[in-house]
């Protein structure tokens, strides 16, 4: 039987992924020397032999792939925009019988046996998308910009998005406009990630001649976080408080009504609420919420097309990105 990444790995007292990452000459891996050497003799004693496997003719038929996510599974439960996208992913690939193995954190060590292709949802630091590339030839990101990588990308469009939701607010004699925003970090640590509805935010602003970087807050995309920063908010704008705030997610939207609630501050009389993902979350809050509907299930199943295609025929890499819709609910006021 043929020498095995596993075989090496517990021989030489490593993990699979330094092994892989080794043998295939990562140089941003930092491992030391004296374990570079020992994998290779271990590589070596066990007669191990690299195999590239060609390129899938257009006849071989994909059969097997992985859904890394960046949440673990506790957060996805919390979070139910990126358990759309798995979803959506699933489904296509029950449509074209394609086995799915789910892997949380970018926990690649769990991936023990062959895959055909990778999806991988969320955020990636360059040496999370090197460790997936050492995986596979085939390997779509989504909500996650890699195509200047070389990566096929599965993206939302913030800019035309956001842009009319500034629009709508400014149509309702709402000119004094705050953000909450989210600022996000892989799991890794090694990189942080800015929340594109911020810059797309600000740009719309600006185009009003109407931007305050003092109307614009951070927080970290949960629920308590986007109820910490609304209190936050309360307590230092007073009755300064803007008439309007965008936030650009469900759950931390679903934190700032709270707070707006317990300081006894009308929702939509006093201040209109607007949020993004339109998740099922938006509408189990009183007053149900008006939300960007982003397309979540249609981008899981535009990522397991890209695989196919990518599987099938070499090709340069391709950046899909995905319009949205506003949702009107109870949270804004119309004219």
């Amino acid at each position: 039987m043929a020498t095995t990444l596993k075989d090496i790995a517990h021989a030489a007292g490593v993990s699979l992924t330094t092994v892989s990452r080794v043998l295939n000459y990562d140089q941003s891996l930092s491992v030391g020397a004296a374990t570079r050497k020992r994998i290779f003799a271990v590589a070596e004693e066990l007669n191990y032999t690299k195999i590239r496997h060609p390129k899938a003719p257009s006849t071989t038929k994909m059969r097997k792939i992985a859904i890394v996510q960046w949440y673990s599974e506790a957060h996805e439960q919390d979070d139910l925009y990126y358990m759309a996208i798995r979803l959506g992913i699933e489904q296509r690939s029950q449509q074209h019988q394609l086995a799915v193995t789910r892997i949380f954190q970018n926990n690649i060590d769990q991936l023990t046996e062959e895959i055909d292709g990778v999806i991988a949802v969320g955020k990636f630091s360059a040496a999370q998308v090197n460790e997936l590339a050492t995986l596979t030839d085939n390997l779509v990101f989504v909500d996650d910009d890699q195509f200047a990588a070389g990566f096929d990308s599965v993206l939302t469009d913030f800019d035309q998005s956001v842009r009319q939701v500034v629009d709508f607010f400014w149509q309702q004699s709402q000119s004094d406009i705050g953000l909450i925003y989210g600022i996000e970090t892989t799991t890794d640590g090694q990189r942080k990630i800015a929340d594109p509805r911020y810059q797309a935010f600000s740009a719309a602003m600006t185009a009003h001649h109407a931007y305050q970087s003092e109307l614009c807050f951070a927080s970290d995309f949960t629920n308590q976080g986007g109820y910490q920063t609304m209190k936050q908010a309360i307590a230092d704008l007073g009755a300064q408080l803007p008439h309007a705030f965008f936030v650009a997610n469900d759950p931390m939207a679903t934190g700032a009504l709270k707070a707006l609630q317990e300081a006894k501050i009308a929702v939509p009389a006093r201040v209109s609420l607007f949020s993004f993902n339109d998740t099922a979350l938006a509408k189990y809050v009183y007053p149900e919420l008006s939300s960007v509907h982003v397309a979540t299930r249609l981008m899981g199943t535009t990522a397991v097309d890209l695989l196919l295609q990518r599987a099938q025929r070499p090709r340069v890499p391709q950046r899909v990105e995905l319009g949205t819709e506003l949702v009107f609910r109870a949270s804004t006021q119309t004219a």
